[in-house]
């Protein structure tokens, strides 16, 4: 039963859940129309701490076409935190109009501290370097459509693996399903953390391997996972300027590549995937940010208790 629950990180959901949330995703991608009212005088609370596109819209797209309504702000500024109000009082307030809350921050463990002062479900949006699990179940339900199952699938990491939370939250949910094997791509700056190899991949036995070029990996994948250097998490910006250009996809790379691998990419980018691969069928990023939409139609729908 997911009606009343809080979604701060994707480990939050049992693989059933998961499966549950696809899976209605899928029927509302099939017949829209059936569903067009089922959060009909519900409302959503979009909290933006931090500037956003694609989360934001759409989280409100998804609230909009449940027949719901949406309110809220995109900028911190236009909250009162620039006054000095606490995020435990912002919430305290926000729930009490609102039936469902989404929200980002940069802190992380924001949205765990604000699930504790919330009257209603707390949808995490992105915290900081932390989690960002609804990108992880847009992520799975894309992987799911185009690849036809979460098992046994080869996934490469490449870019920014240290900062990526698009990249911590997937490899900790597909850890979850056999026989995955995961390939981090990246400067040595930016490997991925010690604690993910310690504390999941370790445990679990699951196979990796660590690699510093795309070109020598690509040919071994099934799902190309693509992240964009992270201007905002660097504090200094001569490291950002030295590794911003440290991987890019392009025509000549994707020749390497399988013929069914999928490229997928949480968005925005920058230059890491060049414009000529938008073209190519195995480009799965547009299609990913649909499916994100239908993916938090279905998770506003189950915690709102809709559906």
């Amino acid at each position: 039963m997911l009606k009343g629950r809080h979604l701060i990180e994707p480990e939050n959901l049992t693989i059933q859940e998961i499966d549950e949330i696809c899976s209605l995703a899928e029927q509302i991608i099939v017949d829209p129309v059936s569903f067009q009212d089922v959060c009909r005088g519900k409302i959503l609370a979009a909290l933006f701490f931090e500037p956003s596109t694609r989360t934001r819209l759409s989280f409100e797209a998804a609230m909009l076409r449940l027949g719901g309504t949406v309110q809220g702000f995109a900028d911190a500024s236009s909250s009162s935190t620039s006054k000095g109000e606490s995020l435990a009082d912002t919430i305290r307030v926000v729930s009490s109009y609102a039936d469902i809350i989404a929200m980002r921050n940069p802190k992380e463990g924001a949205a765990l501290l604000a699930s504790k002062y919330s009257n209603c479900p707390i949808i995490n949006a992105g915290d900081g370097g932390h989690f960002h699990p609804t990108q992880t179940l847009t992520d799975l339900l894309t992987i799911r459509a185009l690849r036809g199952t979460f098992e046994n699938q080869t996934i490469g990491f490449c870019g920014d693996l240290k900062f990526g939370r698009t990249v911590h939250s997937l490899t900790q949910a597909m850890c979850r399903y056999p026989k995955n094997k995961f390939v981090f791509i990246s400067p040595k700056e930016l490997k991925i953390p010690e604690y993910m190899i310690e504390n999941i991949l370790k445990p679990n036995k699951i196979e990796y391997t660590e690699a510093e070029r795309l070109e020598d990996v690509i040919g071994d994948l099934d799902i190309l996972y693509m992240t964009r250097v992270q201007k905002e998490r660097f504090f200094n910006e001569q490291d950002y300027i030295r590794l911003k250009d440290s991987y890019i996809l392009d025509a000549e790379k994707m020749k390497l590549a399988k013929k069914d691998m999928i490229v997928l990419h949480p968005l925005p980018r920058v230059n890491e995937i060049q414009p000529e691969v938008d073209d190519d069928p195995r480009a799965a990023y547009f299609k990913q940010v649909k499916y994100g939409m239908y993916v938090r139609m279905a998770l506003i729908a189950k915690l709102t208790g809709a559906l």
